[in-house]
């Protein structure tokens, strides 16, 4: 998963794309790269860690020019080291390109062993590096039509940003799994002369509210915008395709102040708690004695919406520590729950001798969960029933997410009564897919201006269905995770 953000005719471009960056920093915690432009050459930092370790004031001001892009990765494919930052710059016989993706090809191996074959050269393991080879090759003579060719052979899930010294280029796959935004920032400052405000585009626009920018629109599945000083030109290259955008978005990995198609993401994490609480009621559940408590930050919204439409009362029953990096030195294992503890911590106050409501997004191998579930009892909850605001993570994804594979996910190979055993939890409840589905389309639905509804098969929810949009190599019947002291 990465956050992409491009800025073009704004005369701090770099310093705008660093803020753009910080926004989406939730999107990518491996590095962080920025390629700017002037009309003369292109501008490169990349750098290992979080935005604003990668960045001084010093390294923005080298990278001058009114163009400019910028990725937060965490790895999908290929390594996690520096050759994988990007964005990717690099010069050819039609001159310099830089790109960013978020996404993930799945036939990128096919096109690798091609490509090495007629002489390409690999520096990185990523997937992206084909694209850039398959433009540097094709016989096109604009770079909007060498990308237009270059996509036509790549499968897969991709939400671009491609920028040479005179243009920026966004880009969508036709099945939209990936989110990508345009926003306008309007001119800045006071002075004479002719001031043009400045486009954007980023991978969620809450990206755009940083910067004061103004969202425009999605940018469609399968659509193309090249933007240059002459402005901004819109087309559909590619075949079409029903659009299926990955429904994980709303479950997890968008922050909730964005919006998708209209569709704001809190209101629909809210919707699915309420949805979660009609079909997985608390047996005897009354404002006395149950409490709802989310886990931090990911579960908030929807323990909002639950305890709201359950009437029962919401509490901070775990407390987050925000200052929490990647731990390099551990104590031994007698202190049980260190890695948990570091980010949570339970509120005694709000836990002692009630039954708790314990609302997460999802669950995936189910390490964690058990450890919450054991806090929660030692804090003194009578009793803790766990629910969850997706459906059973079953399936890994290839379009661009970090799944385990289906050995490691638990609801792969047990049932929600063997998981609940192995939580130790007093009930177990996950939200049904079509519930899930039903809430994003409803928040889209009430969102949308336009005569034409959104379709309600319109989303990914390969990892809970196991139904793949593209096709992709899949191994068989999952090797039996073991629970250990289940």
């Amino acid at each position: 998963m990465c956050g992409v953000f491009g800025v073009f005719g704004h005369p701090e471009a770099a310093n705008i794309a660093y803020l753009g960056l910080h926004a989406l920093q939730h999107r990518g915690q491996e590095s962080a790269g920025i390629v700017s432009a002037d009309e003369d050459r292109l501008y490169v930092h990349r750098s290992m860690g979080l935005v604003q370790r990668c960045f001084s004031e010093r390294d923005l001001a080298l990278m001058p020019g009114r163009t400019a892009i910028g990725q937060v990765r965490y790895s999908t494919s290929g390594r996690s080291d520096l050759h994988d930052a990007q964005p990717l710059a690099i010069d050819y016989r039609e001159g310099s390109l830089a790109v960013a993706h978020n996404g993930n090809l799945t036939n990128q191996e096919q096109l690798r062993r091609r490509l090495e074959q007629r002489g390409s050269i690999f520096q990185t393991s990523g997937d992206t590096e084909a694209i850039v080879h398959l433009i540097a090759i094709s016989q096109a003579e604009t770079l909007p039509e060498r990308v237009v060719d270059a996509l036509g052979q790549v499968e897969g899930a991709y939400s671009l940003l491609l920028m040479n010294e005179r243009s920026m280029i966004a880009v969508r796959d036709p099945m939209g799994f990936r989110p990508l935004c345009l926003g306008l920032l309007p001119p800045q400052g006071r002075g004479g002369g002719k001031r043009r405000s400045a486009y954007v585009v980023a991978s969620e626009p809450a990206a755009f509210d940083l910067i004061g920018a103004e969202l425009l629109r999605d940018i469609d599945p399968g659509e193309m915008v090249v933007i240059d000083k002459t402005g901004l030109v819109s087309s559909r290259p590619f075949d079409s395709s029903p659009r299926r955008m990955c429904i994980f978005e709303y479950v997890y990995f968008a922050r909730p102040d964005s919006c998708f198609g209209g569709a704001n993401v809190y209101q629909v994490r809210k919707t699915c708690g309420r949805q979660l609480i009609e079909e997985h009621p608390v047996a005897k559940a009354s404002a006395e004695d149950t409490v709802v408590v989310p886990v931090p930050d990911s579960g908030l919204p929807a323990a909002i919406g639950l305890a709201h439409h359950a009437g029962l009362p919401f509490e901070m029953g775990l407390i987050r520590s925000h200052y929490v990096g990647r731990t390099f030195i551990e104590p031994s294992q007698s202190i049980r729950h260190f890695g948990v503890k570091l980010k949570l911590n339970p509120n005694s106050g709000a836990l002692a001798g009630k039954r708790v409501i314990v609302v997460d997004d999802s669950i995936v191998r189910g390490t964690t969960s058990r450890k919450l579930v054991g806090m929660l009892r030692g804090a003194g909850a009578s009793e803790v029933h766990v629910r969850i605001s997706s459906p059973p993570t079953t399936w890994p994804c290839y379009y661009g997410i970090d799944t385990p594979t289906r050995a490691e996910l638990i609801a792969a190979s047990h049932s929600v009564e063997e998981i609940r055993r192995y939580l130790r939890a007093d009930s177990l409840g996950y939200l049904s897919l079509d519930g899930l589905v039903q809430a994003v389309h409803d928040t889209e639905v009430e969102a949308n201006t336009s005569e034409i509804s959104p379709p309600i098969d319109g989303y990914c929810h390969a990892c809970f269905s196991g139904k793949y949009p593209v096709p992709f190599a899949q191994s068989g019947r999952p090797r039996q995770l073991r629970l250990v002291n289940a």
